[in-house]
């Protein structure tokens, strides 16, 4: 056995080790420091306090096991990890809560024991956590433990990935070069990737230099000799990876995944699916029910007074496109004198005859907007997504942008990216609508309720100084 050999077993030895000590670090701390807060107040130890140790060990295993991102890819700041810790003790606490009320034993626990233990326990945790995480990072950054990676085809993709690699990651890898049947000269070269020989000359560099990782990134034409290469490859120890070479398309929310069992990646996915989607709905239901709780008396004096210095109905009803492009009725409180709704739709312009008094007011502070909230109650739309457009209007820009109709991937907001940066109003030109998608597709690429919470105070402040709002 080589000394590089016997480096990477001692190495993975030891990183396994802190991985382990992670583990269960929270629950013999949680333990440890509940029987030393006892001590330090010198409380008599009686068999209640061994219960709840046990108790507090099984749901600290259970539940305070350090952030996947920590024990699988070791990133992270020492801040979301802080929060992530904290969350879950808070979890733990209410459970021990709960479980206090229901058996009615909480009583026996002196009240200073148990509020200084769940104080110091976290904190102790989290100190812990963080310098296990930064031992494991050293182990693992060593040069000496990183795995050995070659790339078979250098495209773009591949390249993009050996910068990547070069740059600094959590895979540990290097990358000693690629292999492409294409001289140096045609391949426009990376300072990330070497030119080591022909596709041919991969399998033997593989055996003779102990290469742990193949990245195959041939094209998909080249099918048949992408199958020779892991063919050739199957005679080695190393992993192989196939790197598609998507660089090409413009990707909205891709990632791995499976269909019957079959690996693909999607390309463009709504950000809405499983528990996102959950997460996404009940942030709309609850914030749509307060805000339409507080918001409900000057709801019903707008109503009042649209309907007292116009004609018309007081709520004005609009088919737009919603989810998967499937039309919806929208409402607004009416702010012109005609209600459009044909094939044909004219847009408000400043100081339009259309407008109502009472109308520009509202339109002035989005006002007109607030009935929408019934429309996210019912499912329709969301607080924040891209803004739904006049069926009119979308049967002409469907035609004449490219990837118009994606954004129809989630449902419409009452509010969206697009407009909290400046995209609202009237879309005069083409050149206007086009950057109103380009939002409206990075609003997709990159959703997070921390952006729509953002997005949502961005709107109330644009709400009080809008040039655009007409």
């Amino acid at each position: 056995m080589n000394e590089t050999v016997v480096a990477k077993s001692s190495l993975a030895i030891a990183a396994s080790a802190v991985s382990a000590s992670q583990a269960i670090a929270p629950a013999a701390i949680a333990v440890g420091c509940l029987y030393g807060v006892i001590a330090a107040y010198d409380v008599p130890l009686m068999p209640y306090f061994h219960v709840l140790a046990i108790i507090v060990a099984l749901l600290a295993l259970l539940l305070m096991r350090p952030p996947s991102f920590v024990r699988a890819q070791v990133v992270g700041g020492a801040f979301p990890v802080s929060i992530t810790l904290l969350m879950r003790w808070c979890i733990v606490l209410a459970a021990l809560l709960a479980l206090g009320y229901v058996t009615r034993v909480s009583g026996y626990y002196p009240r200073r024991v148990a509020l200084t233990w769940a104080c110091l326990t976290p904190a102790l945790v989290i100190a812990a956590t963080l310098v296990l995480q930064q031992l494991l990072q050293q182990l693992l950054r060593d040069p000496a433990n990183a795995r050995k990676a070659v790339i078979a085809g250098c495209t773009d993709s591949s390249k993009a990935l050996a910068e990547r690699l070069m740059e600094g990651n959590d895979s540990y890898m290097s990358v000693v070069g690629c292999f492409d049947d294409r001289d140096g000269e045609r391949l426009n070269g990376s300072r990330a990737v070497r030119l080591l020989g022909r596709l041919a000359d991969l399998p033997e560099f593989v055996k003779t230099h102990a290469v742990d990782v193949v990245f195959v990134a041939l094209p998909i034409r080249h099918l048949s000799r992408v199958m020779a290469l892991v063919d050739a490859l199957r005679d080695t120890t190393a992993s192989i990876y196939y790197v598609p070479d998507i660089a090409v398309f413009d990707l909205i929310q891709s990632q791995n995944a499976s269909v019957a069992g079959i690996p693909v990646i999607s390309m463009c996915e709504t950000p809405f699916y499983g528990r996102r989607a959950v997460v996404k709905r009940l942030t709309d239901i609850s914030l749509a029910a307060v805000l339409l709780l507080l918001l409900a008396p000057l709801m019903l004096l707008i109503a009042l007074v649209v309907r007292c210095t116009s004609r018309g109905p007081v709520i004005f009803k609009q088919r737009r496109y919603g989810l998967n492009g499937e039309e919806i009725i929208v409402h607004k409180f009416r702010t012109m004198t005609v209600v459009e709704d044909g094939p044909a739709i004219v847009q408000v312009t400043r100081a339009d005859p259309r407008v109502t008094a009472v109308g520009s007011f509202l339109r002035r502070y989005s006002l007109d907007e607030l009935p929408q909230l019934i429309n996210v109650l019912q499912g329709s739309m969301s607080l924040v997504g891209p803004r739904p457009h006049a069926v009119a209007h979308n049967e002409v820009y469907r035609k004449l942008i490219k990837g118009y109709m994606t954004r129809h991937k989630v449902l419409p907001g009452i509010t969206g990216w697009a407009q909290v940066n400046g995209l609202r109003g009237e879309t005069i030109t083409l050149d206007q609508m086009e950057a109103r998608v380009l939002y409206d597709l990075e609003y997709l690429r990159c959703w997070s309720i921390k952006l729509d919470l953002q997005i949502l105070a961005k709107t109330a402040l644009r709400i009080l100084n809008d040039s655009k709002a007409f």
